[in-house]
Formats: structure tokens, C-alpha cells, sequence
């Protein structure tokens, strides 16, 4: 049998490590498996299912519909499917604590961090601002890659940087290193966001999870989910996704990053397969075959 395909982000990244936990999960079910390296954004993972270069891939929300309808940066239409949801990721902004920052909405005229031109960061960022009356002309952005970014940060080069997720090495050797500082949403521009943007949650991110957050702070987050092809096989998704269900709690403790994808399934039991459709496109027949299967809908 040849191993599954998952496409996941550059070594270290986030979706590598939440890769590489799938993998393993997968191979003590008796599915061979490997988490494949994706040296771009995980938009590109869209593109390699298309080129069938990938089965699996990690992807942010908001790239999917475009995907689905080939809006920038993809150049056609993609025949993609979603599988489930792996986790929701915070995206919020830091600063040094000496900065004199203390809301994002005093990042106005500010340096900021967004991530690659182009990029999931950038396009978060974009959307977070533009809900706030903001944009891009009004700071001024700085197109770095998380690691860079951050040093950015604690030098001087740059007063904030958008991050995400939480628990990742970087802000975890940044936040040891340096003092910095979580800025703060008002409940009302949370609502902005989200109303912004159907792809974003809102969470909290708990007091001490940084030393930079000494009490718990709102932000928005991300939707970040796993996705497949149209022609991938029936059988192989619904296997792939009855490995989800009944190990979600085993890949939360292999990985942080899953805490808690147990309950991301629950709305399946109130709202059926649509719960799983993200922005236009829909679950997988496999997928929803699993999800019968396991009694998550009928």
C-alpha cells in the first residue's frame, strides 16, 4: 500500500508538526502515512492535490473558497474537498511591552509584521484591519517570515508583528527572550472581525499561555482544516477521517495544536455535513460517509 500523502507547511511550521502527528496516528491504525514537506503557504497545498502531487493537505479557511473558485493567488478553479477541521489559531498582535502599544487599533502609522507579500499572514492581516477602518495605507507593512519577524520585533526594526498560532516554538522563544506584550481587541471590533469574515472564530487565549498575557485575552482566530481532492478515493477519506474521530484525543496529546478537535466535531451533530462545508466548499462523500458511520449525522 502506498503511504497517504500530506501535504503540510515548511519543517518546523505549525502544519508540519500537526503533520507529522497525523502521520504517526494514522500508522498505528495501519495506514501508512507521510507528512510531506510544503515549502510555500498552505494555499499551496491546494495546488498540489490539484497536480495530485498530495491526497491530504493543510490549509487555512479562507484560502478554500478561493480555491474552489480560482481567485488570487490561484489561477483556475481547483476541484477541492473539505475532510474536517484541525484546529482554531489565534491571530494576534505583538509588540515589546515597552512600546508604548497597548491596542490594535494603535497600530495606526505603526511598523507591522504581516507575513510574506501575499501570503495567509498578509491576507489575515488585511482582513483584520479593513474591519477595523484600516488598511494597509495606514501602517506600514513589513513582509517577513515568522522568525525574521519576530527578531524584527525585538530589535526595534518593527513595533508589532501578527501571530498565530498559539502554542509554536517561535513566539515561545521570542515571548522567554524578550518582554512583550499581546494587544488588545474591544469585544466591539471582535465583532467586526468576525462579522468581516465568515472563515474567522473568535477565542480566548488563556492568561499564562505567554508571559506577554497575565489575564485572558479575546482575539480572533483562524479556522484551519484539513482538505483533499475530488478524485482521492471514497474509501481512503472516510478512513483518514474515522482515524480523526476516534483519535482525536490521542493527536491532542501528541500535539497541542489539537487540543481540543474533539469538540470541533460536535456541530456535525446539530447542523449534518454543512457544518463541515467551508466558504462554498463542501465535505468529501468519504467524509461524510465516516461522519454516518460514527453517528455524527444521519
Amino acid at each position: 500500500m502506498k503511504p497517504v500523502r500530506i501535504g503540510t507547511s515548511l519543517e518546523g511550521g505549525t502544519f508540519h508538526s500537526q503533520g507529522v502527528a497525523l502521520a504517526a496516528l494514522l500508522a498505528g491504525r495501519g495506514i501508512p502515512a507521510e507528512a510531506l514537506v510544503t515549502p510555500r503557504s498552505g494555499a499551496a497545498n491546494a495546488m498540489r492535490l490539484e497536480a495530485d502531487e498530495i491526497d491530504f493537505g493543510f490549509i487555512a479557511a479562507n484560502w478554500v473558497g478561493r480555491a474552489r473558485r480560482g481567485e488570487r493567488p490561484f489561477v483556475e478553479p481547483l476541484a477541492i474537498r473539505m475532510v474536517a477541521p484541525m484546529n482554531i489559531g489565534p491571530l494576534y498582535f505583538i509588540a515589546r511591552a515597552d512600546s508604548g502599544l497597548a491596542s490594535v487599533r494603535d497600530l495606526r502609522g505603526k511598523r507591522v509584521v504581516v507575513g510574506p507579500r501575499n501570503g495567509g499572514m498578509a491576507s489575515h492581516a488585511q482582513v483584520i484591519l479593513g474591519a477595523l477602518g484600516m488598511g494597509f495605507s495606514d501602517i506600514t507593512p513589513v513582509y517577513l517570515e515568522f522568525a525574521e519577524g519576530g527578531e524584527a520585533v525585538a530589535s526595534g526594526a518593527a513595533d508589532a508583528q501578527l501571530q498565530c498560532p498559539i502554542p509554536n516554538d517561535l513566539i515561545d522563544d521570542l515571548d522567554s527572550r524578550v518582554d512583550l506584550r499581546v494587544l488588545d481587541f474591544t469585544p466591539e471590533d471582535i465583532a467586526r472581525v468576525l462579522a468581516a469574515s465568515p472563515v474567522h472564530r473568535g477565542t480566548i487565549m488563556k492568561a499564562g499561555a505567554l508571559r506577554a498575557l497575565d489575564e485572558d485575552s479575546r482575539q480572533p482566530a483562524v479556522l484551519n482544516v484539513l482538505i483533499t481532492h475530488e478524485r482521492v478515493s471514497r474509501q481512503m477519506v472516510r478512513d483518514i477521517v474515522g482515524s480523526l474521530f476516534f483519535g482525536a484525543r490521542d493527536l491532542g496529546k501528541a500535539n497541542p495544536l489539537f487540543e481540543g478537535l474533539a469538540e470541533l466535531f460536535l456541530p456535525l451533530r446539530t447542523h449534518g455535513a454543512a457544518a463541515f462545508t467551508v466558504d462554498g466548499v463542501p465535505l468529501h462523500d468519504g467524509a461524510v460517509d465516516a461522519c454516518r458511520a460514527a453517528r455524527f449525522i444521519r
